[in-house]
């Protein structure tokens, strides 16, 4: 981050996916120890928020990152813009994670997860003010926020302000997807550092069926598959840090094995990743994009959440990617109460057979083939 005069670790520990014991508390042990060896192999940047693992994940950072002088690691946590009605709220907000972190100042200091509704929220509390009072009060250091919407949102919420730096998912699969390659290339032209959460899709680029994987290992026999979608993010020049929300100690091993040993994708390597987005991309089963033109459904079918699940299962042939969302949907939303009136397809400008493929979404996840 030249722009700002520091240099935090090109790998950032994200702080939401600790391992956690099975009453569901964090495994302080094995996570103390995860970000022990981290602080060992030079990762200086550590990413948590107000809410993580039900707002335990604050206070256990803070304690284990006090065995280290304050100088050596870049801290950062989020304003739960949600949380609060006021800017007197806010603020206490921000002094209560202060506390809870058991620290002076916090580096990183970001308005979270903002969308259309939350940064208008922000505008409206007068949020940027107040994180710049308490800026000069020593207690931010750079400010900036994380993003969750489309790209003409991303777009008005860089442009309000001279943000620090920007978070944004970002990934090989995500390119279209929220603020994506125009979002990226704005913040570029801007001078707006980036931090990347979501560099392997919350696991989704770590494993693929075999035919997948073979791809990436003719290339590269030794390096994992999730080094792959790790080194296409970091590749980029102007994301300086790229988050990792590791989950067990094997993680963090390979992790810092990529990034201690870091290189650019290869032209070579650039095209097998390519090549295994064309791959992925051709199992999509219709051309759905979740415009929602075919909403409402007079029977209160949710068309498209139903076939981005749908895709979604054959993109990456597993079920477990899609069972929490598809055994989580309401019934009442399911395709099977489809009575084939047609009217969403009077209204879908791709032109999707709706009816049909609302029959094969209920077969196919009900009976998957893909465990």
């Amino acid at each position: 981050m030249e722009n700002l005069g520091i240099s935090p670790s090109l790998l950032g520990f994200g702080c939401m996916r600790f391992p956690v014991t099975a009453d569901g508390k964090i495994d302080e042990a094995t996570t103390e120890k995860m970000l022990d060896r981290a602080m060992e192999l030079g990762v200086t940047y550590y990413d948590t928020a107000y809410p993580y693992h039900n707002g335990d994940s604050e206070p256990f950072v803070g304690r284990v990152l006090n065995k280290y002088d304050r100088s050596s690691y870049f801290l950062a946590t989020k304003l739960p813009i949600w949380l609060v009605e006021s800017r007197e709220e806010a603020e206490k907000k921000f002094y209560e994670q202060l506390e809870r972190l058991d620290k002076e100042y916090v580096d990183f200091y970001l308005i979270h997860a903002l969308d259309k509704e939350r940064f208008e929220k922000m505008k409206e509390l007068d949020i940027v003010s107040m994180c710049e009072d308490l800026r000069s009060k020593g207690k931010i250091r750079y400010l900036g926020f994380s993003f969750h919407d489309d790209y003409e949102v991303f777009e008005e919420i860089i442009n309000y302000h001279h943000w620090d730096f920007c978070q944004i998912q970002y990934n090989y699969m995500d390119t279209e997807i929220q603020a994506g390659d125009k979002g990226y290339r704005l913040a570029e032209e801007k001078g707006i550092p980036m931090v990347i959460m979501e560099p392997v899709r919350g696991g989704l680029l770590s494993g693929f069926s075999q035919d997948i994987e073979d791809m990436f290992r003719k290339v590269n026999p030794d390096k994992s598959v999730a080094s792959w979608a790790l080194r296409w993010v970091a590749s980029h020049p102007n994301v300086k840090v790229v988050l990792s929300g590791m989950s067990d100690p094997a993680q963090v091993e390979d992790n810092l094995n990529t990034f201690n040993n870091f290189q650019p994708l290869s032209d070579k390597e650039e095209e097998t990743v390519k090549q295994v987005v064309d791959t992925l991309r051709a199992r999509v089963q219709n051309r759905c994009t979740g415009c929602r033109y075919c909403m409402p459904c007079p029977q209160g079918v949710n068309i498209p959440d139903s076939f981005r699940i749908w895709n979604d299962y054959h993109i990456y042939q597993k079920y477990g990617v899609v069972k929490d969302r598809w055994e989580g949907m309401k019934d009442e939303e399911k395709p099977k109460n489809c009575v084939e009136c047609g009217a969403c397809e009077e209204q879908c400008p791709q032109k999707i057979n709706i009816r049909e493929d609302l029959k094969r979404v209920q077969a196919e996840l009900d009976a998957p083939q893909w465990k």
